[in-house]
C-alpha cells in the first residue's frame, strides 16, 4: 500500500480529494474532476469505479456526470449531533431572522478560511442567498473579522502575517482592538458588490470561541446606521447560543 510523504495512504488521499470536489456543486465529469484534483483523468477514472462500487458516487449515463451517492447521506445520518452547533443554533438563528428579516449564517475558522455550517435565508424576495458549507477567505468579511479579532493572540498574529500582500497589517490590528472593544463586527461590500454584513461571536460556557454569528443582506436594507441599531440584538442572540453549548 503506497505511503504518501505525510505518512498517509496516498490512494485514499486522492479518493477523499474527489469527494470533496462536490462541496460546492452537485455534478461533474471526468475532465472536470481531473481539473479539480490535478490527477490524471485514467487515474480520477479507477477511483471513481471505487467510489461507485461502494456507492459513494454515481454516474449518470446520459451525461456520464458523476454525483455523491447513497452512502454519503446513510454516513451523515449518523453524525453525532449532542454538540453540534449547526444542529443546536439553529432555532435562534431562526428566531433572529424572524426578528431582524435577513440572511442569518454561523461561521467557523478552518485554518485560513471560513467556512458557513449553518445559514437561515431571509424572507424579502431580493435577499442574499447563503450556501451552506461554502469556504471564504478570512481576511475580509465581518464574520472573518470576528473569527480574527476574537482568536488567542498567537493564531491572530499568524494569520495577519500572512496576510501582508492583501492587508494593510498595522491598521489591520487597530480595526481588530476595537471590533474587541465594541463587540462586533461590520463590513459593507468587502466580498461582494451590494451585500453589508454584521457578525458578533459566539463563546461556549468556557469562553472559547466557537463560532461568527452574522447577519447580512442588501445595502439598501442594512446600512451602516441600521447594522450599529442591530448589532445589541446579535450581540444578545450570540451570547444566548453561548449558553446552548457545552
Amino acid at each position: 500500500m503506497e505511503e504518501s510523504k505525510s505518512g498517509t495512504v496516498r490512494a485514499v488521499d486522492r479518493a477523499l480529494d474527489i469527494l470533496l470536489c462536490f462541496t460546492d456543486t452537485t455534478d461533474l465529469g471526468l475532465t472536470e474532476i481531473a481539473e479539480k484534483t490535478g490527477l490524471h483523468k485514467s487515474t480520477v477514472f479507477r477511483l471513481l469505479a471505487s467510489l461507485e462500487a461502494k456507492g459513494f458516487v454515481t454516474r449518470d449515463s446520459s451525461t456520464e456526470k458523476y454525483k455523491l451517492g447513497f452512502r454519503i447521506w446513510e454516513l451523515s445520518v449518523n453524525l453525532s449531533q449532542g454538540d453540534d452547533p449547526a444542529t443546536i443554533l439553529l432555532p435562534e438563528m431562526e428566531r433572529l431572522r424572524d426578528i431582524l428579516g435577513e440572511t442569518i449564517s454561523l461561521y467557523i475558522r478552518d485554518g485560513s478560511e471560513r467556512i458557513r455550517i449553518q445559514a437561515v435565508q431571509s424572507k424579502h424576495s431580493i435577499r442574499r442567498v447563503a450556501p451552506i458549507g461554502a469556504r471564504l477567505p478570512l481576511y475580509v468579511g465581518a464574520s472573518s473579522k470576528v473569527l480574527i479579532a476574537f482568536a488567542d493572540m498567537n493564531t491572530q498574529e499568524n494569520m495577519i502575517n500572512d496576510w501582508k500582500e492583501f492587508i494593510d497589517i498595522s491598521a489591520y490590528k487597530d480595526q481588530m482592538a476595537g471590533i474587541r472593544k465594541v463587540g462586533y463586527a461590520t463590513s459593507v461590500e468587502e466580498r461582494e458588490p451590494g451585500v453589508a454584513a454584521v457578525s458578533a461571536p459566539v463563546f461556549n460556557r468556557s469562553h472559547q470561541l466557537v463560532a461568527a454569528l452574522s447577519v447580512s443582506g442588501p445595502l439598501n436594507r442594512l446600512t451602516l446606521e441600521n447594522m450599529k441599531d442591530h448589532a445589541g440584538l446579535i450581540i444578545e442572540s450570540a451570547n444566548r447560543m453561548g449558553n446552548m453549548l457545552r
